[in-house]
């Protein structure tokens, strides 16, 4: 388990600036958060360096590359086994259609985010890289009419 650290409230404000636009320059930044840029740089290494930053994404438009359609996907399991977990796991990251993969507890074992082309693709993906797999019982599709990211309040 991840050790929890304290921040202060710069740290937090960085943080937060970072979070809602990861392209920011260091310049920029340090004059959002009233540091001079040499702190600035310092304070963003040591987050990179903790852990705590692990990465900036870059969001697409999805409708630009013939992405019509977003779905979540549950998916129940026959068996609860490692080895049929770590499978399962291994086979949906390579389909290129999925954009993320939670193993949760519940009714379902997994739920998948699938972004595809249209109604006729998610079908197929369902039926041809879901329900053909040996480790699968049960799974339950759900459309996304629209997907929002909300920013950690720090």
């Amino acid at each position: 388990m991840a050790r929890i650290q304290t921040f202060d409230r710069t740290d937090r404000r960085i943080l937060a600036e970072l979070q809602n636009d990861a392209r920011l320059s260091n310049k920029e930044l340090a004059a959002r958060v009233s540091l001079a840029p040499s702190s600035c740089l310092e304070r963003v290494r040591r987050l990179n360096e903790k852990g705590v930053i692990r990465g900036s994404h870059l969001e697409i438009d999805l409708a630009a590359f013939g992405i019509g359609l977003q779905a979540l996907i549950q998916i129940r399991l026959k068996q609860h086994s490692r080895e049929e977990v770590r499978e399962f796991q291994n086979h949906v990251l390579h389909l290129p259609e999925v954009t993320d993969l939670f193993h949760i507890a519940g009714a379902h074992d997994f739920l998948v985010q699938v972004a595809v082309h249209d109604a006729d693709h998610l079908r197929d993906l369902a039926l041809d890289q879901f329900t053909t797999r040996k480790e699968v019982d049960h799974l339950e599709t759900h459309l996304v009419f629209e997907h929002v990211r909300k920013p950690l309040d720090l």
